[in-house]
Formats: C-alpha cells, structure tokens, sequence
C-alpha cells in the first residue's frame, strides 16, 4: 500500500479523489492513466445493491487496481451492509482508506477497529438524512471522515446545499476535540461548487462524472483544483 510521505493531515491544500464509478467500466485503467498523475487518491465506490440501488465493484478490483498502480493512493468506499461481512476481504485487496458507512454498520467500533487492525486507515461516511450525532462518538477513531453530499447510489447527481452545514460542524468538531480526521465529500463535485465545499472546510474532494465526463481528465482535475483553491485562499 502507498503510504503519503506527507500522511493524512489537514491543511490549506486541498485533494482531488476521482472516482472510477464514471470511468470507462471497459477501460477504467486507462481512464486513471488519462489523469495525468493530476489525482491526489482513486476513490473506488463499493455498492451490493441493497444498501445502495446500484451494483459496482468488488475486491477484485482493488486488487487489480493495486496491482496496476502500486503507487496510488486507494480510497475505498463500501456502501454495503452489514459491513462486518466485508472488512476482511476489503482489507486484504489492499486499499489505503476503507470508509464504512455509519448506517450499515451495526457496531460501528468494532468494525472502524477491524479496519485499523488490518493495518488500514478508517473512515467512516454519513449520508445527507443522517444526524451528526451518529457519527461522534467514533470521531477519535477515524482517519477520515466522507460526507455523502447527495443521496448515495448514482453518479451526476446535483450537490445537496445543507450538507455544507454538516462539513462546517465537523471542522468545528475537530478543533474542539483536538482531532486530525479529514474531511471528504462526495456528491455532485464540480468546478462551481468545489470552492464552497473547500470553504466550508473540505480536505479532499471525491468527483466521478466532472472528471471521467470530461474529454481531458487531467485539465478537469485541474479546474476543480483551481476552483477548491481560489475559496481556501480567501
């Protein structure tokens, strides 16, 4: 697993995680490949169909994955339930991140623990309908925390604006209580609405469609980049 020489901390830069649930299903090599090396992460969406009303990727692909490009950084995302079936699998594919959603798990310490005992970085995500205090009594346990910025299932959705409030009450979170998670969204990302998530306090920035939708993915990542930064600057 490629482990950052800068590690996970929050800063003033801020990540771009393409995610290959809009690549080329045909091609999705080549589609990371067509980046550039402009990525910071891969975000792999895990969907069983049950938790979410989509199918997408299992261990096996992040295995190829890893295999292909032992160097990237490998942001798993399992939309699964009950997500105690799945730890181990997930772990031994050999992602870098492995973010369980809140909602599925039914004993979420105990499977953010499964995770970091697999010598993995957890993450745990929480949907837009779901209330924060689902999620703070396990935010001194995660390396990551994903907020699901639309109702998770397909691509090429449109941002939920109120979600920025719940990214707002995690920075404010972290500062309180002395924690080093990041914040990740994921749900209609694109060059208009990355500076308000970069301003309401986001660390990395999951987009499917906006990068692997565009004719140059590399020149997609760079806007996204370019319109994160103008707000975090500011």
């Amino acid at each position: 697993m490629s482990q950052p020489a800068s590690g996970l901390k929050y800063g003033r830069k801020v990540m771009i995680a393409p995610s290959i649930l809009s690549a080329d299903p045909l091609a999705v090599g080549d589609s990371i490949r067509a980046l550039g090396g402009e990525d910071d992460w891969i975000h792999v969406d895990v969907m069983d169909g049950h938790f979410v009303p989509n199918l997408s990727y299992g261990p096996m692909m992040v295995t190829a994955l890893r295999n292909a490009f032992p160097d990237k950084f490998l942001d798993v995302h399992l939309m699964v339930e009950p997500a105690e079936d799945f730890i181990d699998m997930f772990a031994a594919a050999g992602p870098d991140i492995l973010t369980v959603q809140v909602e599925a798990a039914r004993h979420v310490h105990r499977v953010l623990g499964a995770v970091r005992s697999a010598g993995l970085r957890p993450g745990v995500c929480i949907d837009p309908g779901t209330p924060m205090c689902m999620i703070e009594p396990v935010l001194h346990m995660v390396d990551l925390v994903l907020v699901m910025t639309i109702n998770p299932g397909f691509g090429g959705q449109k941002l939920l604006p109120e979600t920025l409030y719940k990214i707002e009450s995690l920075v404010r979170a972290r500062e309180v209580r002395s924690l080093d998670f990041l914040i990740e969204a994921d749900g209609g990302v694109s060059p208009e609405t990355a500076g308000d998530l970069a301003l309401s306090g986001c660390d990395v920035l999951v987009a499917g469609s906006a990068v692997f939708g565009a004719a140059d993915p590399a020149s997609a990542v760079r806007a996204l980049r370019a319109g994160a930064d103008v707000k975090r600057r500011a």
